[in-house]
């Protein structure tokens, strides 16, 4: 209850000096007018960017945008707010003549805003500079060079991962015609099928001597032979059995020769088929590689350049004029409160002097 009753009493001192309270409203407002007339004026021109997943990516994938996502895209923000880029974008548009002899840093913080608007993939570039026009051709100029410098990342960034893989081709290639040439050189020297009928003939040879050699053992046994005839035919046989000695060993070493050629042709052979599935494999991925370059990296695109402003967006004359407004009714309110309380405490000590007096007074 007695907060209500000091309410209602403080309200009834404002209405008694409603005139001060609208004093310090007015002040504040002229104050707040004659300011906003007094700064310069500022012009803020917009240039908006969109950031497209990359042409190949799947169109479902390109819907679902996950925050990890979004998260990423504020790389772009960094080509778009580079110091060299600005540094640049000053020295086209002569920003400190119209500025001021600033530091690069004060003046790009006071000029360039960069930043991906909320939940969406467009990168927003703002300008604020004195003149409209210059500040509309600077946003354009930053958001064209952004997306310039992404494009040259992009091809770069290709052409370097076109060049390592068609480097890999050259290699495989390489080895490959280095096995072809061994493959053809062992064909040439070392020949396998001469060696191999060679050897079949050194076979039927055999079989032959083994023949003769079994007619002769039995011929040697015979009875009715002579002496004379058979001391010849075991002279003929002991001869056949030289030449079959000689037959085996020459034999043993060609078998042994067709098996080191084999074994290399084998493995020649083997290594070659490996190098052209290689080669064939390298192939493949240099001819994709080339279809992908440009389905890589997201795509960047101007969808709005922004247009020259006609209304400043420094100062903000209504804004201003608000708040001065705000400002003024509580600072007036707040002094009413103040002064409320102390004319009620000195009112308070007076009457608690008085009845003092009136104590202290003989009866």
């Amino acid at each position: 209850m007695a907060g209500s009753v000091d309410s209602f009493r403080y309200m009834s001192y404002v209405r008694l000096r409603w005139r001060l309270v609208a004093a310090t409203c007015l002040i504040a407002l002229v104050l707040a007018g004659a300011v906003s007339l007094v700064l310069p004026r500022e012009y803020t021109a917009t240039a908006r960017i969109v950031i497209e997943p990359p042409a190949g990516a799947d169109p479902r994938s390109a819907m679902a945008v996950s925050p990890i996502y979004l998260e990423s895209l504020k790389t772009y923000e960094e080509f778009a707010a580079g110091d060299s880029l600005f540094q640049k974008a000053t020295d086209r548009f002569r920003l400190r003549a119209l500025m001021g002899n600033r530091s690069i840093e004060a003046l790009k913080k006071s000029v360039l805003k960069v930043g991906i608007v909320r939940n969406t993939r467009i990168l927003e570039i703002e300008a604020t500079l004195p003149d409209a026009a210059k500040a509309q051709a600077l946003a354009q100029f930053l958001a064209e060079q952004t997306v310039s410098l992404n494009q040259s990342l992009i091809t770069q960034g290709g052409h370097d991962l076109l060049e390592g893989v068609e480097q890999q081709e050259r290699e495989a290639r390489a080895q490959l015609d280095r096995i072809d040439k061994e493959w053809a050189q062992l064909l040439a020297s070392d020949p396998v099928d001469d060696l191999q009928n060679e050897i079949f003939q050194a076979g039927e040879l055999r079989s032959n001597l083994e023949e003769r050699m079994t007619n002769l053992s039995l011929d040697s046994t015979d009875s009715t032979s002579s002496a004379d005839e058979r001391a010849n035919t075991r002279a003929r046989l002991q001869e056949l059995r030289r030449q079959l000695e000689t037959l085996n060993r020459d034999t043993a070493e060609k078998e042994k020769l067709l098996a080191g050629r084999t074994a290399r042709k084998e493995r020649l052979s083997s290594q070659r088929t490996a190098d052209q599935t290689a080669l064939a494999a390298i192939e493949q991925r240099v001819r994709e590689t080339r279809n992908d370059l440009g389905y890589r990296g997201e795509r960047l695109t101007i969808i709005d350049p922004g247009v020259v402003p006609e209304r400043p967006s420094s100062p903000n004359t209504p804004l201003n004029l608000s708040i001065a407004l705000l400002l003024g009714l509580l600072l007036s309110m707040v002094y009413l409160a103040l002064e409320l309380g102390y004319q009620e405490h000195r009112a308070g000590s007076r009457v608690g002097v008085f009845e003092a007096l009136a104590r202290t007074r003989p009866e």
